[in-house]
């Protein structure tokens, strides 16, 4: 979908698919009603493209290149007037009705299997992208805090990533970049960290333009909610720094006063088994407390380690929909969305890539559940009346 200048799209790791063979169906049945579903509300022309956020595993990236599928896969999308733009290559592995948390994260940028499975994203985006909209893979921040990862093999595997998509640029004609999507206890994970980052990988680069120009950010506006960071100051700087930002999500997470005890109950039901869900508490005087998932947190309630009562404020990795606050005492950050949206219209070439990203679809609670395309459609439309 064009929001001029800019193309939006919603990722598909919100429905459970690990093959390319589940992953053709979720894009012939949940993409096709949710852009019927536009198109009949009228936010979208009946003959306008539709972007589709892809969502590929290491699996069914692998499957997908495999004898003609690709082809195939491309006359489809110009058969339904369609096109892909941006794949979402954070998830490895499996990303639904298991324990995901930080496997999220394995394997890391480390492994050579993490360069691999990138590369072969941007081969698929080199036959089924359109040369006009850019081409963007985005992934994790690297590694993980807790996996105390060594930094070089990190920097020397996106060296050689920008290398190779400066050759596949250079022979397809398109504008391939990476986003880097730093979130709470990543190997960098604020404003300040990502900045530090970069700077260290620009100065290790022995051709840093070639860094600038395909390895970048991909900006959550959840993440960096959930780091207190202010949306418009962040990306100024992280755009003054020479950094590109390759693609942002549009997101937002779970927000509470921790001295309120309705609120501390409430935040139970959020409480789950697959997904990470980070817990940053921030003090009176802007001192930000992470934990690394809701069980940590309550356990350090529980045993004294911290208590509610000395924060202000609570904020929660669980990706909220967009259009659909939780019931009070609990809310969402997204006034931090509003403000991208608004940073987005005062630099409207600074980014051309924007993807809705609510993935926790299947483990909402029920009062925040509607049927999946409803969900996608509705947050579409919140965007759209905000952009």
């Amino acid at each position: 979908m064009k929001l001029f200048p800019s193309h939006l799209s919603y990722c598909t790791n919100i429905h459970p698919a690990e093959t390319w063979e589940k992953t053709a169906e979720i894009l012939r049945t949940h993409v096709l009603d949710v852009r019927n579903r536009l198109v009949n509300s009228g936010e979208l022309e009946k003959d306008a493209p539709f972007a589709i956020g892809l969502r590929l595993s290491a699996v069914a990236a692998e499957e997908l290149l495999e004898g003609d599928r690709l082809q195939k896969f491309r006359a489809w999308l110009e058969e339904t007037n369609t096109y892909v733009f941006t794949i979402n290559g954070f998830p490895y592995g499996s990303f639904h009705g298991t324990r995901v948390k930080e496997k999220v994260f394995q394997p890391d940028w480390t492994h050579r299997a993490r360069l691999d499975y990138t590369k072969n994203l941007f081969r698929i985006l080199s036959i089924i992208a359109r040369k006009d909209t850019g081409a963007s893979v985005s992934t994790l921040p690297g590694s993980h805090k807790t996996f105390h990862a060594d930094e070089k093999p990190i920097i020397d595997h996106l060296i050689e990533l920008a290398s190779f998509l400066d050759e596949l640029s250079s022979e397809t004609g398109h504008d391939f970049h990476l986003g880097l999507e730093p979130e709470p206890l990543g190997h960098f994970e604020n404003t300040e960290e990502t900045l530090a980052f970069f700077k260290r990988l620009h100065a290790a680069a022995p051709k840093p333009d070639l860094i600038r120009k395909h390895i970048g950010l991909n900006y959550d506006a959840c993440h960096f909610a959930l780091e207190y960071d202010d949306a418009s100051s962040s990306l100024d700087a992280l755009a003054s720094a020479g950094i590109r930002i390759s693609k942002i999500h549009l997101s937002s997470a779970l927000a509470l006063d921790p001295r309120d005890d309705a609120a501390l109950s409430a935040i139970r039901d959020f409480d789950e088994p697959v997904y990470f869900h980070q817990a940053l508490l921030r003090g009176p005087t802007g001192g930000v407390t992470r934990l690394a998932d809701l069980p940590d947190f309550f356990e350090a309630i529980d045993c004294g380690k911290i208590s509610p009562a000395d924060f202000r404020e609570m904020r929660v990795h669980f990706h909220i929909p967009l259009d659909a606050e939780p019931a009070p005492p609990l809310r969402s950050t997204r006034d931090q969305t509003l403000e991208v949206l608004k940073w987005r219209r005062a630099n409207p070439d600074a980014c051309q890539h924007y993807e809705i990203e609510t993935y926790t679809w299947g483990v909402l609670p029920a009062d925040l559940q509607r049927p999946v395309d409803e969900q996608i459609a509705g947050e579409y439309r919140w965007v759209l009346a905000n952009a």
